[in-house]
């Protein structure tokens, strides 16, 4: 029978959200948070490996993104640059994976080399897989999936009837990822904006009134213990019984 989670999910999704808030509500550009909250991101990734977390994916760049002001997107895409230069060794030496999610072909040239060799370096380690969703929509992502299975049935090498749920979880760029069990979104705001939408189908859902730059591993814990006491019934009835 379902009930209250007694291990630590495997799988725990963030959507870093907050930064240019914290910023302004300090008198700072908003580009200095998006800096502070770069310290967020390791501070998450060692509470995730601590707490014995297997995946942790976060929401760091959305295809909505790109709206944004050019000098704030231009900030953001030097952070990137910087944090997979000064943060990509000690990731590796901790047996950190590094995957990318999203759609890469509006990412720069070089963003796009680093993050193939962040994949290439970090590919056999099993400590934690760091996923980074970078000009990610979930829109995006169901609908590349769904021009894929149209283009293998046109081809003849796929039946309509054939096209199920695991199916298309096999072309979503999470193909090889278990969905979450947990998300977390930061700043108070109570909305998923266009992340995972599939693969969120049964996923617990935290709230976190703090901004993402003050974001650290109490909060996480946090979290996380507040996923232990859910009832993941999964559309089951908490009270249902198998009758044999």
């Amino acid at each position: 029978m379902p009930g209250p989670a007694s291990s630590p999910p495997v799988h725990v999704a963030i959507i870093m959200d907050g930064n240019r808030r914290w910023a302004r509500a300090r008198g700072m550009p908003g580009v200095m948070g998006h800096r502070r909250g770069a310290d967020s991101v390791r501070r998450a990734i060692r509470a995730a490996v601590k707490e014995g977390v297997r995946y942790l994916t976060l929401f760091a760049f959305s295809s909505e993104n790109w709206r944004r002001p050019a000098l704030e997107v231009n900030e953001l895409m030097n952070l990137l640059r910087f944090y997979l230069r000064k943060e990509l060794t000690e990731l590796h030496k901790e047996g950190v994976r590094v995957r990318v999610i999203g759609d890469r072909s509006r990412l720069a040239d070089d963003i796009r080399l680093m993050l193939n060799e962040a994949e290439a370096l970090t590919a056999g380690n099993t400590r934690l897989d760091l996923v980074l969703a970078l000009n990610y929509g979930a829109r995006w992502e169901i609908t590349q999936a769904v021009r894929q299975l149209v283009d293998a049935a046109k081809a003849g090498h796929l039946e309509a009837d054939a096209i199920d749920e695991a199916l298309i979880t096999k072309h979503l760029t999470t193909a090889e990822i278990p969905d979450p069990d947990l998300l977390i979104r930061t700043s108070g705001e109570q909305r998923i904006s266009n992340f995972l939408l599939w693969q969120l189908a049964y996923t617990e859902i935290v709230f976190l009134d703090v901004a993402w730059p003050d974001f650290d591993e109490d909060h996480f814990r946090a979290a996380l213990a507040e996923f232990a006491r859910r009832d993941r019934r999964f559309g089951a009835s908490s009270s249902a019984q198998v009758v044999g």
